[in-house]
């Protein structure tokens, strides 16, 4: 989901820290993404924070970039890379269609509400090797 929406302070309030400090922070990333559809969401995933983020935390070398036209599709494979990393018990702990924040938009109707609807298109063997990999944890969630 998009977050750069929400500007990170304006008229001396702290968005940001509002919306990193909340116990509700997953649900509120889908809400802000409902007033607008993305053609096209981009993810790098050639490092990721698997535990702590935005600015520091554990990362991990994903070595992956995808595209999605679906933006609850393109979050779900991102939680399955954070799987695939090992990360921290939020995302470990839970499946994939279960995370607070894609059962939110999946709720108001920002993308698919199941992971057998995602399809991968890659375009060499090595890739398809990598989003099987990918398919199976999202799967299994």
């Amino acid at each position: 989901m998009h977050v750069g929406v929400v500007p990170t302070s304006r008229h001396g309030y702290d968005y940001m820290r509002q919306l990193h400090g909340s116990s509700h922070q997953r649900k509120m990333i889908a809400e802000i993404n409902e007033p607008f559809t993305p053609s096209l969401v981009v993810m790098d995933g050639l490092e990721a924070f698997v535990d702590g983020g935005p600015a520091t935390g554990k990362r991990a070398k994903g070595n992956v970039l995808w595209a999605s036209a679906d933006r609850v599709a393109a979050d779900a494979v991102g939680v399955a890379l954070l799987k695939l990393l090992g990360s921290n018990e939020q995302i470990m702990g839970r499946k994939i269609f279960e995370q607070e924040q894609i059962v939110r938009a999946v709720e108001l109707g920002l993308g698919m509400d199941r992971p057998e609807k995602i399809e991968f298109i890659t375009g060499d063997p090595d890739s398809t090797k990598y989003s099987e990999k990918i398919k199976e944890i999202l799967l299994a969630g």
